[in-house]
């Protein structure tokens, strides 16, 4: 009888001890998330130095480019090649891009990649770059998987909300159409 005592007190004195072990390595997973999450947290006022570059079309042609580093929007022609004219987002254009990257994180760790059980023909893909605070993240997407991440869709809609935003300027407007598809 003392010895089944002497074990069970023994074993509670094991949980005992592993679940305050536990809690500290909770306590160190939530620290380490935070660190994390402080690296990545866009400021909340846009700095200075921020910058994006977007390519985006089909494959490897990737020739539509909207860039703030240069101060360019490029678009694909298709069978007429490309044209580039000039373009600078005015600061309240920027911040209101800038907010819809704070909200999505760029700046944070991403799922980019999914395996899909297809093989998707064109697909689409994007390369982005971007620059906050002193730090610049570049990355990349495709569809030809025929699946995407919810990651993967909300860079789609900000591209496509910049890419609104952009066909509106009236230096894109003045760029030719592009003539021709991809197959």
């Amino acid at each position: 009888m003392k010895r089944i005592l002497g074990t069970l007190l023994l074993l509670l004195w094991m949980i005992t001890g592993c679940s305050n072990n536990s809690d500290s390595n909770m306590r160190n997973n939530e620290k380490l998330v935070e660190v994390v999450k402080q690296k990545t947290e866009m400021p909340s006022e846009m700095p200075t130095d921020f910058n994006f570059m977007v390519s985006f079309g089909y494959g490897e042609v990737t020739k539509n480019v909207i860039d703030t580093y240069m101060g360019t929007v490029t678009k694909d022609l298709i069978i007429n090649g490309s044209a580039t004219a000039k373009i600078i987002f005015t600061t309240d254009e920027l911040r209101e891009i800038y907010d819809k990257m704070k909200t999505i994180d760029i700046m944070g760790p991403k799922e980019l990649s999914k395996e899909g059980v297809c093989l998707k023909t064109p697909s689409k893909e994007d390369k982005w770059k971007v620059t906050v605070g002193g730090e610049t993240k570049t990355f990349s997407w495709t569809d030809k998987n025929c699946g995407m991440t919810e990651d993967e869709n909300q860079l789609l809609e900000l591209r496509i909300y910049i890419q609104h935003m952009v066909e509106g300027f009236e230096a894109y407007k003045t760029l030719p159409e592009a003539e021709g598809g991809y197959d």
